[in-house]
């Protein structure tokens, strides 16, 4: 399945199922001076979460373009060193401004990956924040989840924000295991910086606004934000272990090398 098959189909599922399609924002965010680049799909709708702006839709769907090279989500360090990285990239998302919470979040998402794209259920990894006992439960008793691949992390790996201030909350992540040839261990493990299992989406239960002084307050109403990365979605679509070996890179690589004549 090509990306702009996956693009395509992440938008329709949503729309099908009452979300208005969004387009992506600029990459220099025009609404958050905390912010110097667009890092995350949520970024357009931070004043949304906040109470401060009204939009005429409670469910929305986009395809953000995002950079992350610096600030609180820098992922250039990470290029070069692992399959899954790169500095650019396309952030799906779906998102509820105190419409649905948590039970439709993970429900939508399951959904989309097992029946939508059908991904063996058997190849997904779940995390939860380890307080998080209502998301557990969901995974676990109304998903069907094997206990043995829900994981509790109790660090802010899964809480999540987008900077120092602003909205957050705890989240529950979303993970394929790419088989034991490739090195890694499961998430929460002291191997799981490996390649072999990678995060695809992350399911952000937006609750609270952190102000300058680190305090949490209740947000007007609780929402969700969420975001799957698609060049690591169609990794595992294109049934490839690289980032840079799906359709989208290999086109630029092979262009690069037409111009380059290597």
């Amino acid at each position: 399945m090509k990306s702009s098959e996956i693009r395509q189909q992440f938008l329709e599922f949503f729309e099908s199922h009452g979300h208005t399609i969004v387009a992506s924002s600029p990459l220099v965010p025009g609404n958050d001076p905390t912010l110097l680049f667009t890092n995350a799909g949520m970024v357009q709708f931070k004043d949304v979460f906040l109470g401060q702006d009204k939009r005429p839709y409670v469910r929305a769907v986009s395809s953000q373009r995002c950079v992350r090279a610096g600030g609180k989500h820098n992922d250039l360090e990470n290029v070069g060193y692992t399959a899954r990285h790169h500095t650019f990239f396309e952030m799906l998302g779906n998102f509820s401004f105190g419409d649905y919470f948590k039970r439709n979040a993970i429900q939508f998402a399951w959904e989309f990956l097992t029946v939508s794209l059908k991904i063996p259920r058997e190849k997904l990894w779940v995390t939860v924040y380890a307080e998080d006992d209502e998301a557990a439960d969901i995974w676990l008793n109304e998903i069907g989840v094997d206990p043995s691949r829900v994981v509790r992390i109790a660090t802010m790996d899964n809480f999540w924000q987008m900077g120092d201030t602003g909205p957050c909350g705890p989240c529950s992540e979303i993970f394929y295991d790419h088989g034991p040839d490739v090195k890694g261990g499961p998430p929460g493990s002291a191997d799981a910086d490996g390649d072999r299992y990678i995060e695809i989406w992350n399911l952000v239960f937006m609750q609270y606004n952190r102000d300058s002084a680190g305090t949490l307050h209740p947000l007007p109403k609780p929402s969700v934000d969420t975001g799957m990365g698609l060049e690591r979605i169609s990794a595992v679509m294109q049934q490839v272990h690289s980032n840079y070996e799906i359709d989208l890179f290999q086109s630029l690589i092979k262009a690069a090398a037409r111009v380059t004549h290597t």
